[in-house]
């Protein structure tokens, strides 16, 4: 299978290594030259549009940031789905709304071209180690074609359903995950109201029972989420409103998870 690239950022770059390393015939695009000279060491081809390099995929992945940029490196004249075949699949590893990713299908299939959604959680290290869990949705067939591909940084490739399956378990993720910084927080400010010292609160809460990523993120930062908010604050901010919109559609209530979030998102100036 050849496989095209596009998204080189502090994840999708690794994932893009992994998978000529992997020895899959790879073809990049970045809008900034600079992206793809990391790969000069590697057997990956560069090409001059996101269409050029559909072209010369069988299988185009998107790791960029956002609904919006998903749509722009997909659509127009030089966009991958002007270059890519019938049979090509799309996998949008980006973490967008569900919707979006049957918007494209519906304008890709338009032309023979197959999308699933295949959003990642674990970061570089979790790339590098070849341990990135995968969440994905669509066609059976297509997720078994996509599989090898995926399974050159990922141990863990869990189809869950139909198409947009994958974003609905991410956002929910990543949902969980900013509750889980929200209520840590309220602890830590808790114990500074007790009396006891952040940087040890935080040291026996990474090794107590109440032990958490979110936990180890707020300690990797010094007790806060003052530096975490530049990296963190605005893609959680985009996946917990992403979660209350599926909640609305589904008349389902917020919960207090929603409430737990909101207390990270305010505490990082990105209030929902």
């Amino acid at each position: 299978m050849r496989v095209g690239f596009i998204g080189l950022g502090s994840q999708g770059g690794p994932m893009a290594r992994r998978i000529v390393e992997g020895g899959y015939d790879l073809t990049l695009w970045a809008r900034r030259a600079a992206s793809v000279e990391p790969y000069a060491d590697t057997a990956a081809k560069v090409a001059a549009t996101p269409a050029e390099l559909a072209a010369a995929s069988d299988l185009v992945c998107l790791c960029v940031v956002g609904d919006a940029d998903v749509k722009q490196v997909l659509e127009g004249d030089t966009g991958v789905l002007a270059g890519l075949a019938p049979g090509g699949i799309i996998a949008i590893h980006s973490t967008v709304h569900p919707d979006t990713c049957r918007e494209i299908a519906e304008l890709a299939g338009k032309q023979g071209v197959s999308v699933i959604d295949a959003p990642v959680s674990g970061g570089a290290p979790a790339v590098e180690q070849g341990t990135l869990m995968v969440m994905v949705g669509g066609e059976e067939a297509d997720v078994e074609k996509c599989r090898p591909v995926f399974a050159t940084y990922s141990d863990a490739v869990v189809h869950l359903g139909a198409l947009g399956a994958g974003q609905v378990a991410k956002i929910l993720n990543n949902l969980q995950f900013t509750a889980n910084l929200g209520s840590a927080m309220s602890t830590l400010e808790l114990g500074d109201a007790l009396g006891i010292p952040r940087d040890r609160l935080c040291q026996v809460l990474n090794r107590g029972s109440a032990t958490s990523k979110a936990i180890s993120s707020i300690t990797m930062f010094g007790g806060s989420l003052e530096g975490l908010a530049p990296i963190a604050g605005g893609l959680l901010q985009k996946d917990v409103r992403h979660a209350a919109s599926l909640a609305e559609h589904a008349s389902a209530p917020e919960g207090s998870v929603f409430t737990a979030a909101d207390t990270a998102l305010a505490s990082m100036d990105h209030p929902r």
